[in-house]
């Protein structure tokens, strides 16, 4: 069972994921986990290999989501992501994006906005 900490970021991840399929994006997988990390959607989109980072934020949170997204986080990404790619055989280009969703007083959505290239593998 979800505290009620959690059931935030799970509505986000929904939303997330919900935005991506009505934009043409095809996901893989959701919650990935490994002993490198995790990531929240990995979905295929333009020959790219999307691994996509939820933050989800109430209205008038003082810092948008993708400022928690830092540097160690990235790398914790990146690694997990060249992790799945190796052992699902993937040939395509990553790319890593975040998507910001805000959620209202019932956790119903506000809006999503979707940064693509949010970061890269080079550091």
């Amino acid at each position: 069972m979800l505290s009620e900490k959690e059931k935030p970021g799970l509505w986000g991840e929904i939303y997330a994921a919900r935005f991506m399929r009505e934009n043409g994006y095809e996901i893989i997988t959701a919650n990935y986990r490994c002993r490198l990390g995790e990531i929240d959607i990995i979905a295929k989109k333009d020959g790219f290999l999307v691994f996509t980072e939820v933050k989800t934020r109430s209205p008038g949170a003082i810092a948008p989501g993708r400022e928690a997204v830092g540097s160690a986080k990235q790398e914790r990404i990146i690694e997990t992501a060249s992790l799945f790619m190796q052992k699902n055989n993937y040939d395509l280009q990553p790319r890593f994006d975040v998507a910001e969703v805000t959620l209202g007083k019932e956790n119903e959505p506000i809006s999503c906005e979707y940064i693509e290239n949010a970061f890269d593998s080079s550091f």
